[in-house]
């Protein structure tokens, strides 16, 4: 279970989830009251241990000022936020060095299912023949605002959506929470989940409590559904 903690803005939340356990954390450069900036996040990557991945978030910067902000901040992924965007995904490749990899984001609009499911589909099909084992985060969408909003799209819906895509590693995102994080998982079997405002005391600020639960719910989650434990075949 790869566990994303997102949105984050000073050292001491990142060494917190990097603590306990997080496999990766986020850092907002889209427009937010959780925004930062490359230099900001320069000085709390410096910080940090090797092998905790470090991703940017991005919607509606262009390739150039992406991959300048990639290398400022010292960031090991990009995540783009707000729909799939190919073309920009493709210009990014060019230019970001070897070992950077990308996560496209596809929004899922809460109380829409079924114009939801049309776009989601659509849009991973679109992702699977761009690169069939990428990586997908769905966040849900209410009206044209998304990410950080504590609200949850319809998971059993999407889970036989995500059923026809087997080959793309998804996260899911979107309203989850210590005490929902463990249905999550064993409704939609992910690669990862990412989580913001779920595990925070104050926006941009974590409570450390949270981040606690979350983590050890999701890791526990995935040890029950397992086939290993569960005996599912």
């Amino acid at each position: 279970m790869w566990i994303k903690i997102c949105a984050n803005t000073n050292v001491e939340d990142v060494q917190a989830a990097v603590a306990l356990g997080a496999d990766a954390v986020g850092f907002v450069f889209a427009p937010s009251k959780r925004q930062v900036h490359a230099a900001q996040v320069a000085r709390i990557t410096q910080q940090m241990a090797s092998g905790v991945e470090r991703v940017g978030v991005f919607a509606g910067a262009s390739a150039e000022a992406i991959a300048d902000a990639v290398s400022e901040a010292g960031l090991d992924a990009v995540q783009l936020h707000g729909g799939v965007d190919l073309e920009i995904a493709t210009n990014l490749r060019a230019r970001l060095r070897p070992g950077i990899s990308l996560i496209h984001s596809i929004p899922w609009m809460v109380g829409e299912s079924d114009a939801s499911e049309r776009v989601v589909r659509e849009q991973l099909q679109k992702v699977r023949e761009f690169a069939p084992e990428e990586r997908v985060l769905i966040d849900a969408q209410v009206g044209a605002q998304s990410g950080g909003l504590g609200v949850s799209f319809d998971w059993d819906r999407a889970k036989m959506v995500l059923a026809d895509f087997p080959t793309l590693r998804v996260i899911v995102a979107g309203g989850l929470r210590p005490d929902n994080v463990a249905a999550a998982v064993r409704t939609l079997l992910p690669f990862g989940v990412d989580v913001a405002s779920g595990v925070e005391a104050t926006p941009g600020r974590k409570d450390f409590s949270k981040l606690k639960s979350f983590i050890e719910n999701a890791r526990t989650a995935l040890c029950e559904s397992s086939p290993a434990v569960t005996g599912i075949s």
